[in-house]
This record gives structure tokens, sequence and C-alpha cells, in this order.
């Protein structure tokens, strides 16, 4: 994982694969990943990746030490990061990501226009 840009084209190829993400570069210079309008996570070069969770899974998720509060909101339920120093961090990394990517994709299938 010590080459430059793997951790990165890593996350992206397989996140890219799930039906509607997109990658954007944002205004700080991170790698976003939306589903539509909405953002699921985004990278900060090849060592930390930050998210948004529901305050309740958040929780969990500090809990079971795998993010730890956003360094900007280090005391709101929410926001949150997680380094990037392993293969392991990398499928947690993902793994984090498709959480949200299924929240997103849930949220719109029941929306008002679902079938």
């Amino acid at each position: 994982m010590n080459e430059p840009g793997r951790i990165s084209q890593t996350i992206t190829a397989e996140v890219t694969s799930w039906p509607g993400v997109e990658v954007d570069d944002g205004e700080l210079g991170e790698l976003s990943f939306k589903v539509g309008r909405r953002e699921i996570g985004h990278l900060h070069g090849e060592h930390v990746a930050h998210f948004s969770f529901p305050r309740a899974t958040w929780v969990a998720l500090i809990d079971q030490h795998r993010i730890a509060p956003h360094p900007v909101f280090p005391d709101k339920r929410g926001p949150a990061e997680r380094r990037i120093v392993t293969e392991a961090d990398v499928v947690d990394v993902i793994e984090l990501l498709r959480f949200n990517y299924d929240r997103v994709v849930d949220r719109a299938a029941s929306g008002p226009d679902a079938a």
C-alpha cells in the first residue's frame, strides 16, 4: 500500500463500481464520492477519510473504534474521520462508504416517487 496513489485508487475503483456513484474534486483538494447530490464521504490524499453518520450510528462506530471525531467538529456527533494506514483500514473505509451509500440509495427508493 506504500505506492503513491494506491490507497485512493483502490478505494475509488471499488466505490465507483457501485451504481450511481460519481467522483468530484472538492474545493479543499478532497476526493468526494457522491450519489446524486449526496456525499457519502471523501478522501484527503492517501491518509484519511471523512464521513457523516446519523448520531446513533456515529456513537456505535466510535465505541467500536472504527472512526474518530472529525477534527474540525470535535464536539459534534455525526462528522467523523478514519485514518488510513493499513490494508485493513482501506477495507473498513470502503465498508463505511458502503454503509452511507446504502443509506442514500434506500432513502431514495423509499422516497415520495418510489413505486
